[in-house]
């Protein structure tokens, strides 16, 4: 999956089965950076055994993590977390004829004073990643068949029904910022954070706004009489509140969303 990433001479990397063990557990214990997740692991023994290292052995540094991220790009990730669910099919974790949604409200790291207008902070994003936009190619997107007997004609049914949707796959998880509902319009449309484009404003309870994400979490049993719950979090371009509300619905059967 990785091996066309590095070169044949050099110094050892770190192992690509550690990196993404490391980034299992930066997406489970909802930590924000590779340094913070270094310094949880190094203070956790249950982690350390996790990723296979003793007390006596050096950590990986948190900057080599974020290389190597950045190495591997999105379509890496996304073949290694659409592994995952295929392993969860082949072991009859997935029974596909039920399906649960939640939510929940995560703050975010940023700041009402970083709010401007959206077109102004995303000319200045695609100013400063011109290259990357430029050299950046669509990935292929294969269709899995589905986990449950359906008729004949139900898989192009769902493909005519996918067509007319937002695509969240091609689109690496951007919305469209086009949508309105009558005389009301996404503030999140209109508005973002320099420091966070990605985070929404979300009322709080008590009163008053503040920048955060609202993630969504399915879930499948693996039969009518069991539950096995596997989590799919969408990037944060997805996470969305009421001032910023998702127009493309749940991705359908036969595609995966994407991961971190």
């Amino acid at each position: 999956m990785v091996k066309d990433r590095y070169a044949g001479v050099g110094r050892p990397s770190v192992d690509p089965v550690v990196f993404f063990k490391l980034q299992l557990v930066l997406l489970f214990e909802n930590l924000r950076s590779e340094r913070q997740l270094m310094g949880v692991v190094a203070d956790r023994l249950s982690l350390r055994w996790f990723v296979g290292y003793d007390l006596h052995e050096s950590l990986p540094d948190h900057s080599s993590l974020t290389r190597i991220r950045e190495r591997y790009g999105l379509e890496v990730f996304r073949s290694f977390f659409e592994r995952i669910v295929e392993e969860c099919f082949e072991a009859g974790l997935v029974w596909g004829k039920e399906l649960y949604f939640d939510a929940t409200k995560v703050e975010a790291n940023a700041s009402l004073e970083s709010i401007a207008p959206r077109f102004f902070v995303e000319a200045h994003l695609t100013e400063l990643f011109k290259a990357e936009t430029a050299a950046a190619e669509p990935g292929d997107v294969s269709v899995r068949s589905l986990p449950v007997s359906v008729a004949a004609s139900t898989p192009d049914e769902l493909a005519a029904a996918n067509a007319e949707r937002h695509n969240w796959i091609d689109e690496e998880g951007r919305q469209n910022r086009e949508v309105k509902d009558r005389d009301y319009r996404r503030i999140s449309d209109l508005k973002a954070s320099r420091t966070d484009p990605d985070a929404s404003l979300m009322n709080r309870s008590k009163g008053g706004s503040h920048l955060g994400y609202h993630p969504t979490t399915s879930s499948t049993a693996a039969g009518p009489a069991s539950s096995c719950r596997h989590s799919s979090p969408p990037p944060r371009s997805w996470r969305t509140s009421r001032c910023s509300t998702s127009s493309g619905g749940a991705p359908s059967a036969g595609r995966s969303a994407p991961g971190r």
